[in-house]
């Protein structure tokens, strides 16, 4: 069977790319699954990879010349149509090799039989729109605080929830918690939830783009988001995620104001003097806010900033990275970090944007 089109190359490689995001690059699973697959039909290209777990499709528009399809060495093809000259690239396949040709250049390329490659189901929910900036910046508040570990694939997850009547997305390695309510876009019902893989969410991130809208169907084991001509699939995780809200403090007695840049500034200052795992340390009183950072046997560094602080004098220390990602993430100006003290759980929030939350466990030090 043949196959046949020609295409820009920095739309083919656009298309090989994003979906060969999905492609798995770990060993000894089914080789075909490292491949992406390629269907012509009139002209529309539509490129599929995946894991199994997460699917990421692309559509785009292509000069076709015969409807086929093949799947083909993911990275391999991706590398070469890059390496190309800028232009048209004509794609012709026969019997089992791949041509790719872009004057003066001339490649082919074995494929991976068709008939391997998965059969991939899509889940049959009713589709629902978000806004495209909303859930994009949902997003990266969330996905850098769930777990990368997988002994734990619960807290590798990012809750999608219904509250009031908006989304909830919530997500927590143990260490940090993180909170970001999008109001008025309830997709899901009255109580219920999905915990969808953050890895999954990472991907999307980076294909929403400048996106104005995203669609979204739920199904019972899967998920699908839709942006523009691409579409991901990601399989839900299946068991409960733990009762975050008992772990956020109702009640802080001390209460610190800072200017969210100059914070970031001088946090990432600090840090170079906390290195093997060195906590910073921060020092606040009404006098204002002081970082410490101290290395055994490389050095230390201080420095005091303004900030305006109620309650008892305290220092308490923070992983710097995890307090980096907090800060980094936290939207608006102004922040403020809420404290009970040196060893219960803080609270970040953004004095102008009430849906976000980011709770940190200190660290405890001698």
């Amino acid at each position: 069977m043949g196959m046949k089109f020609r295409c820009e190359r920095d739309v083919l490689h656009d298309a090989l790319s994003s979906a060969g995001r999905a492609v798995t690059t770990r060993g000894g699973v089914l080789p075909v699954l490292s491949g992406v697959h390629l269907d012509v039909s009139g002209d529309q290209l539509t490129v599929t990879g995946s894991d199994l777990d997460l699917t990421i499709v692309v559509k785009t528009t292509v000069a076709g010349a015969e409807d086929g399809v093949a799947v083909v060495p993911s990275k391999l093809v991706s590398d070469i149509v890059r390496s190309l000259r800028p232009g048209a690239v004509e794609i012709t396949m026969d019997d089992d090799e791949l041509s790719i040709v872009a004057a003066p250049s001339e490649f082919s390329v074995r494929t991976i039989p068709v008939d391997d490659f998965p059969q991939l189901s899509s889940p049959e929910g009713d589709a629902v729109t978000l806004d495209g900036a909303s859930f994009r910046g949902a997003l990266q508040q969330v996905v850098k605080s769930a777990s990368s570990d997988d002994a734990r694939p619960i807290l590798t997850g990012v809750l999608m929830a219904s509250e009031d009547d908006g989304l909830r997305l919530v997500s927590t390695d143990s260490y940090r918690l993180s909170v970001c309510d999008i109001a008025g876009s309830s997709i899901l019902g009255e109580g219920q939830k999905v915990l969808v893989p953050s890895k999954s969410l990472l991907e999307l991130s980076r294909l929403i783009g400048e996106a104005d809208q995203l669609t979204l169907r739920l199904g019972e084991q899967e998920a699908r988001f839709e942006v523009g001509n691409v579409s991901v699939t990601t399989r839900l995780i299946e068991g409960d995620f733990p009762n975050y809200r008992g772990l956020i403090p109702t009640n802080h007695p001390n209460r610190l104001t800072v200017d969210r840049g100059a914070l970031l500034d001088a946090v990432k200052r600090v840090r170079l003097m906390a290195q093997e795992s060195t906590p910073i340390r921060l020092s606040m009183s009404s006098d204002g806010l002081e970082l410490v950072a101290v290395t055994q046997d490389v050095g230390q560094a201080h420095e005091s900033m303004p900030a305006t602080y109620q309650g008892e004098a305290l220092t308490v220390a923070f992983n710097p990275e995890y307090l980096i990602d907090g800060i980094e993430v936290a939207p608006g100006e102004e922040l403020t970090l809420e404290t009970v003290d040196e060893l219960k759980p803080a609270l970040l929030r953004s004095v102008e944007d009430e849906d976000f939350l980011y709770l940190l466990m200190p660290v405890r030090v001698s």
